[in-house]
Order: structure tokens, then sequence, then C-alpha cells
């Protein structure tokens, strides 16, 4: 097993950039620290007022000095709850800062890393560490740390007066202290691997979580709500399991410093008492010294109930910075340049590409060049790589071998904002985001006057739809675009397209949810626009009439183009190409 305490271990150094992090709000901290030592010394002083009443004013009988102890354990009694609460507050509001820093960094860097990383990485792992983890942070840094500081400076003041008072007694008291440091490394060295893993079982719980609320219309419509049910139950009982490993953990530690501490102010009161028999020692003295005594055992004791909540952060810290620390695979070439104009020649040079953990290429050396303005088709059986090729042009992968270039330039030369700004992309599947519909079909132009939305809503055969509603434009879309059909989704996202700046256009069987007579409009449409603005269009066809208006078709067959040219072309030379489009004509 890792060991946790280990100066090497991941943990401890994500807790230690946590730490450094706090730099960024250093008067919080300084006035955390400030309320901190002067709540120390209002803790130290008041033993020293008993001893004086005591001693001075009950033993002596004198009244005025009893009034007097009793008077300034009133205003220490104030400014302990004075200070306790700069201290909380000080702290609280440092650790809201530093999740507030932490959970922008970790869904900015989700926003940037590269397709291929969401490929392999699990959406509820990256919702537990954006939530779940980065609360454990929140607790580390607004309660735990500030316990042990405040536990470290009351340790060694009470330890040095302790020292002081009774230099004999005081060694029977301390010894509790590396006893107990020993317990707590070995609670660490143990436990550390232990923390994470449950943290990872609450990941595992939320895919499920996930899952079923996704995909509850198929949970129901296959009347597997019972088997749903028992396998959250199943993971939830791994996840009880998990935690009560670490309740068992705390168990077999902190007894033990519970049982030293007791044996140690049992010593105390031994010894103490047979000093004040023999005289070495006062009644006041022997108060003081009991109620110091219980001040070194409340640091130790808040330093053992922090230990778990620490073992806690710093799993959840190396989760949060794997993920802060993730490369990102697809970004900016140095010099890279803004991609502005496009000609119309898009050109793939013996493209071969393998998406990351595959074991074979989806695209095998392929090779063809578009002109300027043309409609490429690109037709082939499911897994033929026909999406592939769209995902290089836009940079969301790059190619394992050869290039992809417009004009005679490779896309990796261009910045990857501008040239995806150009790139006009209509997705197989639709995603729509909470909202109106107007934002949904303005996503990528916020600003856009309503005039533009209206007309491309039309081009998109969306716009009668969307006026017969009472809200119209303004009418809020349910999550993921729940309340909407298939098509009509679909169209919104065309909209969503047609409004960008786009000088390259690609649908991916883009009209593939709406009826033969709505597509053929949209498309109709669509034609016009293809000429007019857009230098190069592509469309991933599934539909005869998408193929037969194509200036050329790209044939592909298990990653291999196998094929180009026109309809008329390829129905003469390629049997591939016809047994597709027979298979297309059997099912309308």
């Amino acid at each position: 097993m890792r060991n946790f305490d280990s100066p090497a271990s991941p943990s401890l150094r994500s807790l230690q950039r946590v730490l450094g992090s706090l730099s960024a709000y250093r008067w919080w901290v300084l006035g955390s620290l400030v309320s901190l030592l002067l709540l120390t010394a209002a803790n130290v002083v008041t033993p020293q007022l008993f001893r004086w009443g005591i001693d001075q004013g009950i033993t002596q009988k004198d009244l005025q000095v009893v009034l007097s102890s009793a008077g300034a354990m009133v205003i220490a009694a104030i400014a302990r709850g004075l200070c306790n609460f700069g201290q909380s507050f000080g702290a609280e509001a440092t650790a809201q800062g530093v999740a507030y820093d932490l959970r922008n960094k970790i869904f900015s860097k989700i926003q940037n890393l590269s397709f291929s990383y969401h490929d392999q990485a699990q959406t509820s792992q990256l919702l537990t560490r954006v939530t779940s983890d980065i609360d454990q942070i929140r607790t580390f840094v607004g309660t735990s740390f500030i316990q042990v500081i405040s536990a470290c400076v009351t340790l060694v003041s009470v330890a040095v007066i302790l020292l002081v008072m009774n230099w004999r007694l005081a060694l029977i008291t301390l010894t509790v202290i590396p006893l107990t440091g020993w317990l707590l490394t070995q609670f660490f060295t143990r436990n550390g691997d232990l923390f994470r893993q449950v943290q990872e079982q609450l990941g595992n719980l939320n895919a499920v979580l996930q899952e079923n609320l996704i995909g509850i219309r198929v949970v129901k419509a296959f009347v597997r709500e019972t088997t749903e049910t028992q396998r959250y139950t199943a993971m939830n009982d791994a996840l009880v399991r998990g935690n009560m490993k670490t309740i068992r953990a705390i168990r077999n530690t902190f007894p033990l410093i519970f049982l030293l501490s007791n044996l140690v102010t049992l010593a105390v009161f031994g010894y103490g008492g047979a000093e004040v028999i023999g005289g070495g020692f006062s009644v006041g003295e022997l108060v003081a010294f009991n109620a110091y005594l219980l001040l070194i055992l409340q640091p130790i004791l808040l330093i053992g109930f922090a230990a778990p909540v620490i073992a806690q952060a710093a799993a959840s810290a190396e989760r949060v910075y794997e993920v802060v620390d993730a490369t990102i695979e697809i970004r900016d070439r140095p010099k890279a340049i803004p991609f502005k104009t496009c000609g119309g020649r898009i050109t793939f040079e013996n493209v071969s590409f393998r998406y990351p953990g595959a074991t074979t290429e989806a695209l095998k050396g392929v090779s063809f060049e578009t002109k300027p303005r043309e409609l490429i088709a690109v037709l082939g059986m499911t897994g033929s790589g026909k999406s592939t090729i769209m995902n290089l042009l836009p940079r969301f992968y790059d190619v394992t071998a050869g290039g992809v270039r417009i004009d005679g330039r490779d896309v990796r030369d261009f910045t990857l904002a501008s040239l995806r700004s150009h790139i006009g992309i209509v997705f197989q599947e639709t995603t729509l985001f909470s909202g109106t519909l107007r934002e949904n079909i303005a996503y990528a132009k916020p600003k856009a006057a309503l005039e533009e939305v209206i007309a491309v809503a039309k081009t998109a055969q969306i716009h009668d739809f969307v006026i017969s509603l009472p809200d119209a434009y303004e009418t809020i879309v349910g999550e993921r675009g729940v309340g909407l059909s298939g098509g009509q989704k679909q169209r919104v996202a065309i909209a969503r397209t047609l409004l960008t700046d786009y000088s390259i256009l690609i649908l991916d069987d883009s009209t593939s949810a709406v009826d033969a007579q709505t597509a053929s409009q949209i498309q109709a449409a669509l034609d016009d626009l293809m000429h007019q603005k857009a230098c190069t269009t592509f469309v991933v066809a599934q539909r005869i009439s998408t193929v037969q208006m194509a200036d050329r078709i790209l044939l592909m067959d298990k990653g291999y183009l196998v094929g180009q040219g026109t309809h008329e072309e390829l129905m003469r030379h390629s049997p591939l190409y016809s047994a597709i489009l027979e298979s297309q004509v059997r099912q309308v």
C-alpha cells in the first residue's frame, strides 16, 4: 500500500498545493492567524487568573482579589469569543475563496481538455471531483487546517508554561504528545488510500444515478426499475462498506489517544496532589496546572478529529489536481495564425488516425482534395470512418499520420478558436441547453438580433412551429431539449449552426430525425446557403436525395477511402455503393 506520509506521496503534494493557493487570500489568512494568536493568549492567561484568584484571593480571604480575578476572567471570555469568531470567519472566507478558485479552474480545464480525454473519462467521476472533492478541500481549509495550527500554537505555549511551573509534572504531561503523534502517523500511513477509494466509490454511485436520470425513459420502457434499483443499492452498499472501513480505522486509533489522555490526567492528579500535601505546590497552582492539562489535551484531540478530514482532503486534492494537470493534447501551436478566409481547397494527405485506447485505426491512408464551393457527400456503412473525417477537420482530434490542409496550410497552423469559429457543424446527436429557444439558436452568437434568429429558423423550417408556441422564441426549453421532438431539436440545431460565421459547413446526417418532406425543404434552403456562404460543404449522407445532388461522393469502407466520384460514376464502378443505396431503398 502507498505510504501516505511519505514526502513523495502524491496526496501530500496535492495538499501542499492547496495550502500554496492560500497566498491569494493572504489578508484573510493574516486576520485569521492574528485572531488565533489572541485567542491562544486569552486561553493561556485564564488558568493564571484562576491561580491568582485562589491563592491570593480565596486562600487569603481577600474579596477584592477574588472580584478582580473574576472581572479579568469575564474580559478574557469576551476576548475569546471575539477572537474565535474572527478566526472562524477568516478561515471560512479563505476556504470559500479556495473552493471558488478550484471550481473555476477545474471547470475551465474540463472545457479545454481534448475530446480524447472525455472519451475515456467518466462524467460521474468529473462531477464528483467538482462537487464532493472540492467540498472536502473546503472543509479542510475552513476548519481542520486552522484547528491544527491552533493546536500546535497552543501546545507550544502551554508546554513552555508547564515547564516553568513544575518541570517534573510537565514532563509527565508532555509524554502524551509524542505518543499521540506516533499513533496519528500510523493512521495516515495505513489509511491514506482508503479515503481515496471512498471518493471513487462515490463517483461510481453518481455514475449509476446519472445514467438513470438520463435514460429514465429506457428504464421504464423495458420495465427495469427493479433491476436498476438493485444495481444502485449494490453500489450504495459498497460505498457504505468503504465508509465503515474508515470508521473502523478511526476506531482503532482514537480510543488509544483518549486512553493516554485519561492516564496522564490521573498521573497529574496523583503527583500534583502529593506535591500540594507536601507543601511544594499551592492549591491554586494545582488548579491552574489541571486547567493547562485540559488545554494541552484539547489540541491533541482536535488534531485527532482533524486527521480523517485531512486524509480525505488529501485524497480529494490529488483527484482534483489530476484533472487540473491533465494534458491538453489539442492546443495552439507556437506562432499559430488566425483562420480568416477559405478558398475552398481542403486536402487530406495520406491521413491515418487511431482513437486513444483503440487497437485498430479508424482511418487508413485517406487522401482527397476538394474544389471551391464543392458539395461533398461522405457515404459508408456504420464504423467506416465517415464521422472521423469530420472530427479531424476542426481538430477535435489530430491525425496520427499524414496531414489535413485548408488552402495548402495545415489545420494545426491555425488557432483553434478561429478555426472552429469558421466551421459550422450540425451533429447527428442533437444537444440543447436549458434556456429559451432564442438562446439556443443564438448559442454561438448571443448578441444576434431577433431578425437574424428568425431568418435562420425559417431556413431550418422551425419558425412556424416556434411562433405557434405561447411564448414563441422566449419559450423555455427543458433539460436536453425535453418537450421537443427529435426532428424539432434537430432543426433548432441546424438554425444554431446557420447563425454562425461559418466558411466550411459540416452536416453530420443532420436531417435524419425529420420527415422526408421537411428534409427536402431544409435541403433546398441549405443548398442556396451552401453555394452562397460556404466555401466547401461536407454532408455525411444517409438519404439518397442528398447523395444524388452532391458534386462528389467519398465512399468509405472500414477506414479506407474506396471510391470517389459522382452518383452516376459510382453507380457504374462501385458494387459497394450500389449495395448501400439498395439497402436504403429497401428501408424506404
